[in-house]
């Protein structure tokens, strides 16, 4: 019985495939044992939160009602979902309890199911002292200014930013829009005409 032999072609693909595949195991495993002797977290957390004692309820209850099986909050649950780390820094109380109240007519959009026969109405179907404990919890979200989960963009002045907005943008746009970072209470750049 003959064995096909490969082809030196094949070879070499196997060969550097091997070697990634190697090259990828080493560099996850001194990856841990960097991570492991750290005594900081490796990625900074963007999420603050001190909850209230109706948002330690809110908490609870988001836990309960196996929100975690699809959404993520405070390093519980999963990417399924919407991630609502920082929500409080993007929505309103206001918005929060409408949308948990009125799902679809909040979101002007169907909603995903939320289980077995469930759209997202299944949440305002909880008694309302539980929807507005999970609104004061998701409320209570905030995020550090700057980060990806943030509203506003970080507090100091990006010189990159800057440069770009200045060559890059119409100028209809400076009377159109405004800079956020004015929100927070940060001086304009200098402009030079």
């Amino acid at each position: 019985m003959k064995i096909n032999q490969l082809k030196p072609g094949e070879k070499i693909l196997f060969g550097i495939f091997g070697l990634m595949l190697v090259f990828a195991v080493i560099s996850f495993i001194m990856l841990e044992i960097y991570r492991s002797r750290l005594d900081h977290p490796m990625y900074p957390t963007t999420t603050q939160f001190d909850f209230s004692a109706e948002g330690k309820i809110g908490s609870r209850l988001f836990r309960e009602r196996n929100c975690t099986d699809c959404h993520r909050a405070v390093r519980n649950g999963t990417n399924h979902g919407v991630v609502l780390d920082g929500i409080g820094s993007r929505k309103s109380v206001d918005y929060l309890e409408k949308f948990l109240r009125h799902p679809e007519s909040t979101y002007e959009t169907k909603t995903v199911d939320h289980g077995l026969n469930k759209q997202a109405a299944y949440v305002a179907s909880l008694p309302d002292d539980e929807i507005h404990a999970l609104t004061v919890f998701l409320s209570e979200l905030k995020a550090t200014q700057g980060s990806a989960d943030a509203r506003l963009p970080m507090r100091e002045r990006s010189g990159f930013v800057d440069e770009m907005v200045k060559l890059w943008a119409p100028s209809a746009w400076k009377s159109e829009y405004h800079d956020l970072r004015q929100e927070a209470g940060q001086n304009n750049p200098k402009e030079n005409h």
